[in-house]
């Protein structure tokens, strides 16, 4: 009999991370109802109107059924904020249910210590932003109900504001880790694909490519010319999947990935190890011009004719350069080219990083090659 593997457990809920710090709340709502009870039991007697103190109770406690429901479904940042506002009223009712001396000797208000839970799912559902607002909000209603900030509420108003910043900083921990591990597994299942992907290329096309290569030498003459592709696109293809995916995620990609793809036997790519990363749309021109300027070197140097392109980081702008080592570009041969309605450089190079708010440079001359630097800002 076969039994199933057990699967790697997780700390984190990645698609609900915040469902420890909800249920977290719904058990300090059960608790701190259960003390509010039993302290306004022992003061019911001496409440100015018991029957208002038994009301308020009530709502108090079908109130937290309702959060004990709602808290572990969904919508719950709109029953925070509903949650926010029934406490605030409830505490106002202590003028009309507890008395001035009851106040005097620190007998609690109405709603007590239930009350600062509004504060915590504030936190969580907002973060710090909605914890600190809470403890405002409920700091205010407590000096309003009670006409007094005495050390007994000042202590109190602290409490709730370390109570917001705590539970809100935690709030935010829990998300960024569980983003973490999402992009994580996401990374390590893209991983796994393409091990798997680069298994079946190298036992195909990979080896059909180098076989084309090797033939192709052989046999000499035109061959020779798709020999030279067939092995510029085996590199291309090797270090595709060895260098990962180059897609966009979140609207960014990683312009030395992208980059990186175009290395060839004869373009070498040097770019930073870490990512490069800017706006999808800008990488796509940025590719476009690299591939401009390396169509320019196999039309103007040869085919095959060696390459460099190098990515740099700038602090304010990222740079890239494409160099040849060919004869170089004649005095006035751009001009006259774009009088003859060829508009590669003007058009393909120019117009693409003059749209994205950057500078091209040429840098050439007679038997010192060619150098093409792109600024971008960052």
């Amino acid at each position: 009999m076969f039994r199933r593997a057990p699967q790697p457990a997780t700390l984190i809920d990645v698609d609900r991370p915040l469902e420890p710090l909800w249920r977290g709340v719904v058990v300090y709502r059960v608790l701190t109802l259960v003390l509010v009870i039993a302290v306004a039991a022992f003061h019911m007697g001496s409440y100015a109107s018991p029957l208002g103190a038994g009301l308020v109770l009530g709502v108090m406690t079908i109130w937290t059924g309702v959060l004990a429901r709602g808290y572990l479904s969904s919508h719950r940042d709109a029953l925070a904020i509903a949650d926010l506002v029934l406490c605030a009223a409830i505490m106002l009712t202590t003028p009309l249910i507890v008395t001035d001396a009851q106040l005097d000797a620190s007998t609690p208000g109405m709603g007590s210590i239930w009350t600062s839970g509004a504060v915590l799912a504030c936190a969580v559902a907002y973060r710090i932003p909605g914890g600190v607002v809470a403890a405002a909000v409920i700091s205010g209603v407590l000096v309003v109900a009670k006409s007094r900030a005495t050390l007994v509420e000042l202590s109190d108003i602290q409490i709730l504001a370390l109570a917001g910043l705590t539970v809100g900083y935690a709030s935010v921990v829990l998300r960024r880790a569980a983003e973490r591990v999402r992009l994580a597994a996401a990374e390590e299942a893209a991983t796994a694909e393409r091990e798997r992907l680069a298994r079946a290329v190298h036992d195909g096309t990979l080896q059909v490519l180098s076989h084309v290569k090797r033939r192709a030498a052989e046999l000499g003459g035109g061959a020779a010319e798709l020999g030279t592709l067939a092995g510029e696109q085996e590199l291309a293809l090797r270090t595709l999947l060895t260098r990962g995916r180059t897609d966009e995620r979140d609207g960014r990609r990683d312009l030395a990935a992208t980059l990186r793809a175009l290395a060839s036997a004869s373009v070498t790519v040097s770019a930073p190890a870490h990512p490069v990363e800017l706006s999808a749309a800008v990488v796509t021109e940025l590719d476009g011009v690299v591939r401009a300027a390396l169509a320019n070197v196999e039309r103007h140097v040869g085919a095959g004719a060696p390459a460099w392109v190098l990515v740099e980081e700038l602090g304010d702008a990222v740079e890239v350069c494409v160099r040849d080592d060919g004869p170089g570009i004649p005095a006035g041969r751009l001009a006259e080219a774009a009088e003859q309605g060829r508009i590669g450089v003007a058009r393909s190079m120019r117009g693409r990083v003059a749209d994205l708010g950057g500078s091209l440079e040429l840098d050439t001359g007679p038997g010192r090659g060619t150098e093409w630097t792109i600024r971008i800002p960052a």
